[in-house]
């Protein structure tokens, strides 16, 4: 199956977010698609990063990953998507703040100090995350089930991106509001 990494896949608002969101419906184990399962998709990921991701100016252009490390580079992956999901509905535990920590640490002691390696871009990212994101700003799109970062004045914002998700959902909301209406 061919697949392209669109600005919408990169509606997180962070680098290790749009990472993390990289395993489409996760939360359903018939229907869930890893894109990183493909190795050129991953390798494009760091290409696509570079147009939209929303911390490309912070990060700089970014490289794939290293074919020796991309293994680790999923462990960082499931370590950030455990533990900001987490914190997102409030159930974060010191001991998955502990998992990201070693994940980040492991990434970039063996990122070999290449400029721009996407996981340890990813690694800082999810640092900073970490450390500086305000938890009420991290939310979990009810449609997808993707992370992304509430940036809205008011913390209000619904859906992962409203062009998609929102979209969808409010559509769904019609058509079901039109059938009952039949159906009376």
């Amino acid at each position: 199956m061919s697949f392209t990494w669109t600005p919408h896949r990169f509606a997180g608002g962070a680098l290790a977010l749009d990472v993390a969101n990289s395993v489409v419906l996760r939360c359903d184990p018939t229907r869930r698609i890893d894109r990183y399962g493909d190795v050129a998709a991953m390798d494009a990921f760091a290409a696509a990063a570079n147009t939209h991701c929303a911390e490309r100016e912070r990060t700089g252009p970014l490289i794939p990953v290293a074919a020796d490390r991309r293994d680790a580079f999923i462990d960082l992956r499931e370590a950030i998507d455990g533990h900001f999901r987490a914190e997102a509905t409030n159930a974060g535990t010191p001991a998955g703040l502990a998992v990201l920590l070693e994940a980040i640490a492991d990434t970039l002691r063996h990122s070999g100090g290449r400029p721009g390696a996407l996981d340890a871009e990813t690694a800082r990212s999810a640092l900073r995350l970490a450390v500086e994101a305000e938890p009420e700003r991290l939310k979990i799109c009810p449609n997808c089930g993707w992370l992304f970062l509430d940036r809205s004045r008011n913390r209000s914002r619904a859906w992962c991106d409203m062009a998609v998700c929102g979209n969808r959902a409010k559509a769904s909301r019609h058509y079901r509001r039109r059938r009952e209406e039949a159906r009376s």
